[in-house]
């Protein structure tokens, strides 16, 4: 990936009087993006073994022809009027980002009366499909309509029919602020405020109407099923979200509670509006096609959140301080994807101990993903810290932290059809179920430990030798079937059932031995086998608790004249480098170890299991799990 950026900013400050400042500032960005792919042109497909990936070849399909174009101008302006006991401040602040996106997933595609080739859309279900695909000529033919295909969008140039895909998006944000801060004693002060804010979508519907009239699987007049309204609905790509206006309170307070700075309070609860990644509207422009429609609810609201914060700072006679933090946050529009193709499920499986609910084809019509809000999220943060300043030059600190994180989707991917596929389901692929964040460590906690010597000629020298430690537990996870269990249109997304011993017995398995496994695999897996006879809670493991020690020495010289030289020698993982089985992070070996096909008719499930998978956690091999050394040196002057 090449990124070119060219940035620049003014700021104006103004003093009218002792009671009046003003701070103008106004910037442009401009973020060039582009790639250049190593690989030659050829479609990128999968052959499946038992439901999962086998092998992955052909060209990296997110790289062809991938470029993003960014231009981010911004603007905001902050007036203060100064009173006795209060000050008072006014502004706005105004963005607008205007992007041109190309992004050709599965441009390499190719298929006829032979079958299909192209980025996960015409997968082989195994060995004999592939060897068929060779055999008959469409594979061949698939390659050469590759090349064909970069020869000719080189030659027609960028952004006109038969080229490269390309997808304008231009939004922004407009927001006023008005805040007042009230000294209302010596050691107690009162800050409250609104903020307003208004999603700008200029002429983006303009745009997605050019994308249209390029496309050839553009289809409004689709029915598709709305599960938060229980209304059909028709998608148009040229309608954009709700711009209303979003209204943000909020209130703090800052305590001084003996008037000293031993005791601090501080806290404050309010409304707060966030920006979303703009690449779900850019979905929405991008791809109006029919097979893999992609939209943005038209009542979708930009995210904002209800929090409420509370603080303490303690500072004890012999210079230790002890601060507290408490965090409640509650979501009033999360972010949430379903796909309003599919109606509540009617079905169910047929399967030993697993009777969940599956779609007949009678509950599904076209895909069409959709991002819309949730109000049901919510998160628990609480910290507390110890540290202390010695005469000696030492300095030690110690904290935790705990968070409960609890979401409706751990979104991990920019495309809106992914973001639903990989949020792990139960039942009804489009209710908001609230559970587990993938996101975040359940427990962490953080040291630091650093002892400065000044010595040599009016103590010309010093140096400090500091190391920092992390010992943290998350890494949440889950199991899913390699398969369509409920055919909902995802193989990736549908927690497993974790069987009884005498359930595994009665569980139908396309391999002898299979079953053995599976049973020795649960057995040896904490959470599964703490379990048995439950469906598995998305994101309801943790892998196992990690550990970590950095260790820096700089030294510095004070010149004569007032400058002074600093070499630095920063170890990461320092425990690493020491033993090799320290500092190690562990990882899922396989969140996929069950693979699954149902029969059509009777709904029964048919299982396999690789007998080569006996454990849960391999060791992660990269980067974070190894030693690393970064020396620095900087002269000041």
């Amino acid at each position: 990936m090449n990124n070119k950026i060219q940035s620049f900013q003014v700021e104006l400050n103004s003093t009218f009087s002792d009671k009046v400042t003003n701070k103008l500032r106004a910037g442009y960005t401009h973020f060039d993006d582009f790639r250049d792919p190593k690989s030659q042109p050829m479609p990128a497909f999968r052959i499946m073994n038992g439901g999962s990936n086998y092998i992955v070849v052909g060209h990296e399909p997110f790289s062809i022809h991938n470029r993003l174009d960014q231009k981010v101008f911004q603007i905001s302006d902050n007036f203060n009027y100064f009173l006795d006991n209060h000050t008072i401040t006014a502004g706005f602040s105004f963005e607008k980002f205007e992007f041109d996106n190309s992004f050709n997933l599965g441009a390499y595609g190719y298929g006829d009366d032979r079958g299909y080739v192209g980025a996960f859309f015409g997968d082989f279900a195994d060995m004999d499909a592939f060897n068929t695909a060779i055999s008959n000529g469409l594979l061949s033919t698939a390659m050469t309509n590759a090349e064909t295909i970069y020869n000719n969008n080189n030659a027609a140039g960028e952004g006109v029919i038969g080229s490269w895909s390309l997808a304008e998006t231009n939004v922004g944000q407009l927001a006023f602020y008005l805040q007042d801060e009230f000294s209302v004693a010596d050691n107690f002060t009162l800050t409250y405020g609104v903020r307003l804010d208004k999603p700008l979508y200029f002429d983006t519907d303009e745009k997605a109407q050019e994308v249209i009239d390029r496309s050839f699987g553009y289809t409004p007049d689709i029915p598709y099923y709305n599960p938060n309204t229980g209304e059909e609905v028709l998608l148009d790509n040229t309608q954009m979200p709700t711009d209303k206006w979003m209204i943000s309170p909020r209130l703090g307070i800052n305590w001084d509670v003996l008037g000293n700075k031993t005791i601090q309070v501080r806290g404050g609860t309010g409304i707060f509006t966030g920006r979303l990644p703009f690449v779900w509207i850019g979905n929405q422009i991008a791809n109006p096609n029919v097979w893999y429609y992609q939209m943005v609810d038209p009542s979708f609201q930009f995210p904002q959140v209800f929090r409420t914060s509370l603080g303490t700072d303690i500072k004890f006679k012999d210079g230790l301080v002890w601060s507290n933090d408490l965090v409640i946050t509650k979501d009033i529009n999360g972010a949430h994807v379903q796909n309003w193709g599919l109606r509540p499920p009617t079905g169910s499986l047929n399967g030993e101990g697993d009777k969940r609910p599956i779609y007949l084809d009678a509950d599904k019509g076209n895909t069409g993903y959709v991002f819309t809000n949730s109000s049901e999220g919510r998160s628990l943060n609480f910290s507390t810290k110890v540290q202390k300043s010695f005469d000696n030059g030492l300095f030690a600190s110690l904290a935790y932290n705990y968070l409960d994180s609890k979401d409706v989707n751990s979104i991990e991917a920019e495309i809106t059809g992914d973001a639903f596929d990989f949020n792990p389901t139960l039942g009804d692929a489009n209710a908001a179920t609230l559970s587990n964040s993938k996101y975040g460590d359940k427990h962490r906690i953080l040291g630091t430990i650093s002892k400065s010597f000044n010595y040599g000629s009016s103590e010309q020298w010093t140096t400090t030798v500091a190391t920092f430690f992390e010992y943290a537990q998350g890494g949440r996870f889950n199991y899913t079937y390699g398969g369509d269990i409920n055919n909902d249109g995802s193989g990736l997304n549908d927690l497993i059932y974790i069987p009884t011993e005498r359930e595994l017995d009665d569980m139908l398995f396309a391999n002898a031995g299979d079953a053995a496994a599976f049973e020795a695999f649960i057995q040896q897996d904490d959470y599964l086998s703490d379990h048995r006879g439950e469906y598995f809670k998305r994101y309801g493991a943790l892998a196992p608790w990690r550990g970590k020690w950095d260790l820096k020495v700089m030294q510095e010289l004070k010149l004569n004249n007032g400058h002074r030289v600093e070499f630095s020698a920063n170890v990461l993982n320092a425990g690493n480098m020491i033993n090799s089985d320290w500092g190690l992070v562990q990882l899922p070996a396989n969140q996929q170890p069950l693979g699954v096909s149902v029969d059509p008719v009777s709904k029964i499930p048919t299982y396999t299991f690789n007998a080569d998978s006996d454990k849960t956690f391999v060791y992660d091999s990269s980067l974070i799990s190894r030693w690393q050394v970064q020396f620095g040196v900087r002269y000041s002057f």
